[in-house]
């Protein structure tokens, strides 16, 4: 299987992924600001320091009001993290892999862009963009699913799983970093109502307050929620799952030895932290050098799997153009 193929599956997966997370983000801090007490609200920068698109953000816009940033990250297509521009190169990516793909994934995706692509007004109005990301959601994970049930165990599906774990340890961890930084003082006795209901946010933006409350513990708290999403080994966002999953995938790659110690070294840093004693400068710092090892393992991947140049790729930077040329055999 050529290099480009996989490496456009790959992008595919994380593409899918990224919009569905940035549209559950936007939907849950609706939700946040709505709970708050008068002059507590946290205002919706945050989400942009979450997508790791600060500096983008600041060069193109003035304000940081709602719409400013609701426009930055759903329907900005000069923003590589915006839903509008995943959705669009995820589209882009399946148009090339029609040969790999079940041919109903690539209908589906295409037509609801198009749909997408039309409706994109309705996102940026308080009064319909509840429903529109909604219906964002639904189509990423309906994709998701789609191509979880039909796609053959290859090359192919290996890289797309990659990717999208890959992508959901990103996210999660830069939820936890951002979300928790925002958090009311916990010393500040009448807030603390408050502090329980952002704790819930943090769980909401990853889909795992359910998950959360079936476990040992129903009560919301910092430290149970940071091990649950940090470190949960049976929910399918939290880093540590994710990570694994990724190793498990290498398995059956060849040339896989770099990769897979980076992810060794990832998964150990991740088990020996000590959670219950952080601070929230700790908390930041631990993020830090997570998001570091996340970086060294999409590193490795691309430097070994895909074409040379986007070996040195940051995670947040566009693909490299899917048909750029390049016959490199991954596998013999």
């Amino acid at each position: 299987m050529l290099a480009r193929t996989v490496q456009n599956v790959y992008w595919l997966a994380r593409y899918l992924e990224r919009a569905e997370n940035t549209a559950r983000l936007i939907s849950v801090n609706t939700n946040l600001l709505l709970d708050l007490p008068p002059g507590l609200a946290l205002g919706w920068l945050p989400l942009v320091d979450m997508t790791g698109n600060r500096s983008h953000f600041d060069a193109r816009y003035r304000h940081t009001d709602e719409r400013h940033v609701v426009q930055f990250l759903i329907a900005d297509r000069d923003n590589p993290g915006s839903i509008v521009s995943s959705f669009e190169m995820a589209r882009e990516n399946a148009r090339t892999l029609r040969d790999v793909l079940p041919a109903e994934a690539w209908e589906e995706l295409n037509r609801f862009f198009m749909q997408f692509s039309e409706q994109l007004p309705a996102g940026l109005s308080r009064r319909t963009r509840f429903d529109f990301l909604k219906q964002s959601v639904l189509m990423s994970q309906t994709l998701t699913g789609m191509l979880e049930g039909t796609m053959s165990r290859n090359e192919a599906h290996t890289f797309m799983m990659l990717g999208r774990n890959l992508e959901r340890a990103d996210m999660s961890s830069r939820i936890i970093d951002v979300r928790s930084a925002q958090l009311l003082p916990e010393d500040t006795a009448e807030l603390r109502p408050f502090d329980t209901i952002q704790w819930m946010s943090v769980l909401r933006s990853l889909s795992g307050y359910e998950m959360y409350r079936l476990g040992p513990r129903s009560r919301v708290n910092r430290t149970d929620v940071l091990e649950f999403v940090l470190r949960n080994e049976q929910f399918p966002r939290s880093c540590l799952f994710c990570l694994m999953q990724m190793e498990q995938c290498l398995h059956g790659l060849p040339r896989n030895g770099e990769a897979r110690n980076a992810l060794v070294t990832a998964c150990r840093f991740l088990s020996g932290a000590s959670l219950g004693s952080l601070d929230q400068p700790g908390l930041h710092e631990l993020i830090d050098q997570l998001q570091l090892h996340i970086t060294a393992v999409h590193d490795t991947i691309a430097g070994c799997y895909f074409p040379a140049r986007a070996a040195g790729a940051s995670q947040q930077q566009i693909q490299l153009a899917p048909d750029t040329p390049h016959s490199l055999a991954l596998f013999n």
